[in-house]
């Protein structure tokens, strides 16, 4: 496996651990939390007895594979069109998939072959039509597009709403695992594809800011960062691209004291209520930077301090699994982690596709067979 690959499968898989940890105390408080779990909280998987013991995914996790398959899509068509379509038209597109998973069972999917032309290979998979708690603007600024059958060219210019949710943050890292010839496409592309459902400012830049770090922990330049100075550079680079915004020097604030706190020296739950409870982008962002920092060494305390609190725990915990997994890669995510995650053998299949990145069009055609059926016929497997 090289270093890349291992980044991507980290990324992606510690994103889907943070988030099936954090899943079944969302929406408790602090006080149930540990009167629940211990003293320490959720500390392992709380498997789910209806489902072979498996640790379920949230709408979060579900999210991120869509995007990652729209963002292939994009690179797929652009390789062999010649062309430069933004990737957010092909996430657009694939997020009306995942919207499909939530309003009708497996089953059913081949009654709706006259209004719905599927464009991912992940609306073959039986696991993802299940709703876990999926966010309630997400929905609605997806159902509004399926029923104006619109697409933006630009959904930071034209937003959709008013929503600073974290549903468009949570949902980034992809793009932050496909190399852009300038790392400010990366970013903003980022921030489109957040802008997709979340049109505030504060919706979207902290997707930027995320995509930004995952970008230069798994395509790094040629000096060496600290994670620090990533976050830092994330930073200054999103004030570039958003110079001007209103809302800017909120996010910056939460930036700053997420980075100022994880050197103290004061409890985790003290930091992580001055920081918020994770329900805003720039909330959940500020939560996972500061676990991500004072724990970039230790996967599974990051990921479980990013959960055990008042908020938004299953996207804490996967974006703080998102940028620890990228950082130490999939082979020093403890084998606990492993075992027993919904989708597991998905999540890693979509990590490696991206890992490998489209193959050369060779005489107008891509030869590889399994890319095409996936990435051009949106099949998941081969029919026998």
């Amino acid at each position: 496996m090289t270093l890349k690959q291992d980044q991507i499968r980290g990324c992606l898989f510690g994103g889907a651990v943070g988030d099936a940890l954090g899943y079944p105390v969302e929406f408790m408080r602090e006080k149930k939390i540990f009167r629940t779990y211990g003293s320490k909280g959720i500390c392992a998987y709380d498997p789910d007895p209806y489902s072979d013991g498996q640790a379920l995914i949230s709408d979060d996790t579900q999210m991120v594979l869509f995007t990652a398959n729209g963002l292939l899509n994009a690179q797929t068509q652009n390789s062999l069109d010649g062309t430069q379509t933004p990737a957010r038209v092909y996430i657009q597109k694939a997020y009306q998939d995942w919207l499909i998973t939530q309003e009708t069972i497996f089953e059913r999917r081949s009654k709706m072959a006259d209004t719905w032309k599927k464009c991912t290979w992940l609306a073959d998979v039986p696991e993802l039509y299940e709703r876990r708690a999926p966010g309630t603007t997400c929905l609605n600024a997806l159902k509004e597009q399926y029923r104006m059958n619109s697409v933006k060219d630009d959904y930071v210019k034209m937003p959709v709403n008013t929503s600073k949710g974290c549903g468009g943050v949570m949902r980034a890292a992809p793009m932050g695992l496909v190399a852009f010839d300038d790392i400010r496409m990366a970013d903003y592309e980022g921030a489109q594809a957040a802008a997709i459902t979340h049109g505030h400012s504060l919706g979207y830049m902290p997707a930027a800011v995320l995509t930004h770090i995952i970008q230069r922990i798994v395509f790094p330049e040629d000096e060496k960062q600290t994670l620090k100075q990533m976050i830092i550079e994330a930073e200054d680079t999103v004030k570039e691209i958003f110079a001007g915004d209103d809302h800017l020097n909120t996010l910056i604030n939460i930036i700053d004291l997420a980075v100022d706190l994880s050197e103290n020296t004061d409890s985790d739950l003290a930091n992580i209520r001055r920081l918020g409870e994770g329900w805003v982008a720039e909330e959940a962002l500020g939560i996972a930077l500061y676990c991500s920092l004072k724990y970039q060494n230790d996967f599974s305390a990051a990921v479980t301090v990013s959960v055990n609190h008042n908020g938004d725990s299953d996207s804490t915990g996967a974006i703080t699994g998102n940028i620890v997994g990228a950082l130490l890669g999939y082979s020093q995510i403890d084998d606990s982690w492993k075992q027993h995650l919904e989708l597991d053998s998905v999540i890693l299949e979509m990590a490696d596709d991206l890992a490998k990145g489209c193959p050369k069009v060779k005489d107008g055609c891509i030869e590889d067979k399994e890319w095409r059926r996936k990435y051009i016929d949106a099949q998941w497997k081969a029919e026998v």
